[in-house]
């Protein structure tokens, strides 16, 4: 009997469990964003309430067969796929419920970009997004969520006021740090190695009304760094982003300075980029309105589906650098990549003492104040050239040796060969409480059977 009869037998849920195993379904969840691990399944199974997931993980525990769960699949290297097992495709987990006071209660299938345009209904937004909001609230809840604006606000699981969340024993429970404390940490940033986020409950704040968005060019490092510290440690801008372009041969770096405003008179742009030193010559200014702003990579996403870049490969490493480090590191970093017209290498400063989620581990910093950095190598690779793939996974894997050797830490879900990160040796501290948490509450571990971290 297949995979998909004995679910359908075995856990009907509270109606007909979505249960599909045909040829076109399995082949598209065998593939994650990354494109780089392919791994088919036996089963995918759609769930439309917690009901649904919990009746799947309890015959996986009783089975021993190993579960993956899918948002919208934005892994890098097979972390949302199995082999030979069930994709819990979250899809049909997608409403975002009527909310009151300033929360918003979503489902983990709902994209950020629904929640934001709910909570902007009533004047109210999520203090952190993701750069794209077509990710999914229980796949950014999963690894942490950082953004733009986390210099300021943390991460996305520091705003989560209560889970619901199906363990890996088939139970339902909802949770929070006053209820299941132990759950609650196990799960925010968790990679769901613990249990499956199904429903969150997100604090939220008052949004702005327009947004103003400065790109700041430099040409020297060292000022690119200072700058950015500078804005961070005075909280002069509502979200700051730093990049690293490739211009004629040589680096060019730019940090991108937004404020959000009511009015256009409670901008002071004098004070604002004082004692700055970029170059003033190439700045760039854009007025937007708050939301397009947040949806701001809408259009880009539109055009890369458009030309196939989209459907690419994605070997993306994202690493967390200590102060001290960072130049050298990055430095060191960009000696070995190729930066084409379709990557993005993100560079910009974090405050870990805004970051309090315990599974989503930073540097340590030598002071309160100073900052720690977030190092992205967003890459798009040839999905033709088999020797270009493996190579740059080696780097990936070169380059988290080197962070990890200089006092840095990784962002789960970047593309790593499977055992180059140790998950207890990535939680550090809070190592004792993760693994206790994962055999209370998914001791056949058939969630962390699809997870390289």
């Amino acid at each position: 009997m297949s995979l998909a009869a004995r679910l359908s037998r075995s856990a009907p849920g509270p109606g007909p469990l979505h249960v599909s195993d045909d040829e076109a379904t399995l082949a598209r969840f065998s593939r994650d964003w990354g494109g780089l691990v392919h791994a088919r399944p036996g089963a995918v199974v759609r769930p439309s309430c917690a009901a649904d997931v919990a009746a799947v993980l309890a015959f996986a525990s009783d089975t021993g067969t190993p579960v993956a769960l899918r948002g919208t699949g934005h892994s890098c290297f097979g972390q949302s796929l199995t082999e030979g097992g069930v994709v819990v495709d979250l899809g049909g987990l997608a409403r975002v419920h009527p909310g009151t006071g300033r929360e918003v209660v979503a489902d983990a299938g709902a994209s950020w970009r629904r929640v934001t345009e709910s909570a902007l209904a009533r004047g109210l937004t999520p203090a952190v997004l993701p750069d794209y909001l077509g990710l999914s609230v229980g796949g950014t809840l999963s690894v942490g969520g950082l953004g733009g604006a986390s210099h300021r606000h943390g991460a996305q699981t520091d705003a989560v006021v209560e889970l619901e969340v199906v363990t890996g024993r088939g139970e339902i429970v909802r949770c929070s740090p006053e209820r299941d404390r132990d759950l609650f940490d196990a799960v925010r940033a968790g990679s769901g190695q613990c249990g499956v986020i199904t429903r969150a409950t997100v604090g939220l704040v008052t949004a702005a009304r327009s947004a103003r968005r400065r790109k700041l060019y430099y040409r020297d490092v060292t000022a690119f760094l200072a700058d950015q510290r500078t804005v961070v440690d005075e909280e002069r801008f509502d979200h700051v982003e730093g990049r690293v372009l490739r211009e004629e041969g040589a680096w060019l770096y730019r940090l991108d300075a937004t404020s959000y405003y009511l009015l256009p008179s409670d901008v002071d742009e004098d004070a604002l980029l004082a004692d700055l030193s970029f170059e003033a010559s190439l700045t760039e200014t854009a007025e937007y309105s708050y939301g397009d702003f947040c949806d701001r990579m809408a259009d880009g996403e539109r055009l890369l589906r458009d030309n196939g870049e989209w459907y690419r490969p994605h070997p993306w490493l994202t690493v967390f650098l200590p102060d001290a480090e960072v130049a050298d590191v990055v430095g060191q970093a960009l000696d070995t990549v190729d930066v084409g017209d379709s990557d993005t290498v993100l560079l910009y400063p974090l405050r870990a003492d805004r970051i309090t989620t315990p599974l989503l581990r930073l540097p340590t910093p030598a002071t309160a104040e100073e900052p720690v950095w977030l190092f992205g190598l967003l890459t798009v690779a040839d999905p033709h050239d088999p020797i270009d793939l493996a190579r740059r996974l080696e780097r990936n894997a070169t380059l988290h040796e080197l962070v990890t050797a200089a006092g840095g830490t990784g962002y789960p879900g970047s593309a790593l060969p499977r055992g180059c990160v140790d998950w207890t040796r990535h939680v550090g501290d809070a190592g004792s409480a993760w693994e206790a948490a994962r055999r209370r509450y998914d001791p056949a571990g058939v969630l962390a059977a699809a997870h390289s971290w």
